[in-house]
C-alpha cells in the first residue's frame, strides 16, 4: 500500500507544486487548504495524472481545531492512515513595527504557527495510533532563523516554528516520528514575494522592477529559491534515508544562511 501524505496549503502555489511532486513520487495526497475549491482542483489533476483515487481535495482552517480534527477525520476515512504531514500553509503582512496592526500579527501567528500546533497535534495521534513511523515536516523560512525587517509578525510566528519543531521531535521520538522544519530562501516567483515587491521598494527606497536584483545579490548562489529546490529537500526528510534524523531546521537558502 502506497504512502499517505497531507499537504496544508497544497491548494495553491508552493503547496500545490508540493502535493502534485509528492504524488509522483508514490505518495496518495490529501490536498488540504483554507480555499477548498483550489484543494479539490489540485486533487482532481493528481487523479487525472496518477489515478482515481489518488487523491482527496478538503477545505480546511488550519488555525481553527474543529476544521483540524474533521481534516484528519477525512483523512482516515478516506485512506485509513497518514506518513508524512507537510505543513505548508503561510502568510505575511509587511510594516514597520509603529504601524504593524494586532490583527495582522495575530493572524500571522495564526496560520504560520498554531495551525502548524494543531495539524502536529491531531496527525500524530493518527500516526502513534497505527504505529506509523512517521514525517511531519514544516515549510518555514530563513526569517525564522534571522529577524526580517518590517515583516515582525512573520518572522516571530516562523521562529517560534523552530522551537515548535525540535519540541514535536523530543515528544514523537519514542514513536519513531520525525520531525523538521525547511527553512526557505525567497521564493522569487512566488504569489506571495510577488505580493510584497511594493512594500520592499519603498522599504529599499528604489524602483519595484529592481527589488528582486537586490534579494538574488544576497545569496552566494546568485539566484532566487525555486519550488523544486523545496521539493528535493522534502523527498528526501520524508524518506527512510533520513530515519536518523530530527528535530532540524534545514537550509534551503543557497548560502544566504549558514547555521
Amino acid at each position: 500500500m502506497s504512502k499517505v501524505a497531507v499537504v496544508v496549503g497544497g491548494g495553491q502555489t508552493l503547496g500545490a507544486f508540493l502535493s502534485e511532486g509528492l504524488a509522483e513520487a508514490g505518495y496518495r495526497v490529501v490536498v488540504a487548504d483554507l480555499n477548498g475549491e483550489n484543494a479539490k482542483q489540485v486533487a482532481a489533476r493528481i487523479n487525472t495524472q496518477r489515478g482515481e483515487g489518488q487523491s482527496v481535495g478538503v477545505q480546511v482552517d488550519a488555525g481553527d481545531e474543529a476544521s483540524v480534527e474533521k481534516l484528519a477525520h477525512a483523512t482516515d476515512e478516506a485512506f485509513g492512515r497518514v506518513d508524512l504531514l507537510v505543513y505548508s500553509a503561510g502568510t505575511a503582512k509587511a510594516s514597520p513595527i509603529w504601524d504593524f496592526e494586532l490583527k495582522d500579527f495575530d493572524l500571522s501567528v495564526k496560520v504560520n504557527l498554531t495551525g502548524y500546533f494543531l495539524c502536529a497535534k491531531h496527525f500524530s495521534r493518527l500516526m502513534i495510533r497505527d504505529g506509523v513511523k512517521g514525517r511531519i515536516i514544516q515549510i518555514n523560512s530563513k526569517s525564522g532563523k534571522v529577524g526580517s525587517k518590517y515583516n515582525s509578525g512573520y518572522s516571530a510566528a516562523k521562529f517560534g516554528g523552530v522551537g515548535l519543531t525540535q519540541s514535536l521531535a523530543l515528544d514523537l521520538a519514542d514513536h519513531g516520528i520525525t520531525v523538521h522544519s525547511l527553512m526557505l530562501g525567497n521564493l522569487l516567483k512566488s504569489p506571495m514575494f510577488q505580493s510584497l515587491i511594493p512594500q520592499y521598494a519603498k522599504k529599499l527606497g528604489i524602483p519595484e522592477d529592481q527589488v528582486e536584483q537586490v534579494y538574488i545579490d544576497k545569496v552566494p548562489l546568485k539566484r532566487g529559491c525555486d519550488y523544486q529546490d523545496v521539493l528535493n529537500v522534502l523527498k528526501f526528510y520524508a524518506s527512510e534515508e533520513a530515519s536518523y534524523c530530527t528535530g532540524q531546521s534545514i537550509n534551503i537558502t543557497g548560502g544566504q544562511v549558514m547555521f
